[in-house]
């Protein structure tokens, strides 16, 4: 199914910090938007602005990159959904971290993208090793569970529930349905209070 997910490879983007929450991966007034598109521009808006263009998402070295490194804490505040989606749409694939939030972990397995904790010793390493060189290949294996920088590798972590639906393709409600649809459809051709068209 297209919609698994078993590895992520790619370059990596340092975010030290503990305790980054939903309202500064996107401020407040980006929630009014209708769609979600448009809302990568905006990840870390505050703190771009603030840091003059020095933010790791401003820095020219780390445009591109799909792997997000993190420290504890990651994601809480708000449970808005908007947090994972504005850092999807910014090109992120999967996140790194010591610790995350749980709603946002939540938001983030729900549109396919893992969210796999490592000891901070691990995280300190690869925040050091993609800062030392940008262009270093991240493979995130959630079938070893495994993370491989370089000569670098170590042992990751995921709850089990998540990590199934990840790999199965199960996370997608969507694809699911999709996949489905003969099914569906024969299912509703059997009940008398559904009139199936094309």
């Amino acid at each position: 199914m297209v919609s698994e997910v078993k590895t992520i490879t790619g370059r990596g983007i340092p975010l030290v910090g503990n305790d980054i929450d939903t309202d500064r991966i996107i401020p407040a007034r980006f929630l009014r938007c209708v769609t979600f598109d448009g809302l990568g521009a905006q990840v870390f808006a505050d703190d771009r602005t603030q840091l003059q263009g020095q933010h790791p998402f401003d820095l020219p070295q780390y445009q591109g990159a799909t792997v997000l490194i993190v420290n504890g804490n990651f994601g809480c505040g708000s449970s808005r959904e908007h947090a994972p989606q504005a850092i999807a749409k910014w090109g992120i694939q999967a996140i790194i971290g010591e610790s995350f939030a749980e709603i946002f972990f939540g938001n983030c397995v729900a549109i396919g993208i893992p969210c796999i904790t490592a000891d901070p010793s691990v995280t300190s390493q690869l925040q050091k090793l993609v800062e030392t060189d940008p262009q270093a290949e991240v493979l995130v294996d959630l079938d070893q569970m495994k993370v491989r920088c370089g000569s670098f590798e170590a042992d990751l972590s995921i709850p089990s529930g998540a990590r199934q639906m990840l790999t199965s393709g199960t996370w997608d409600a969507c694809g699911q349905l999709v996949s489905q649809a003969e099914q569906i459809q024969a299912t509703a051709a059997k009940l008398p209070y559904v009139a199936w068209s094309r």
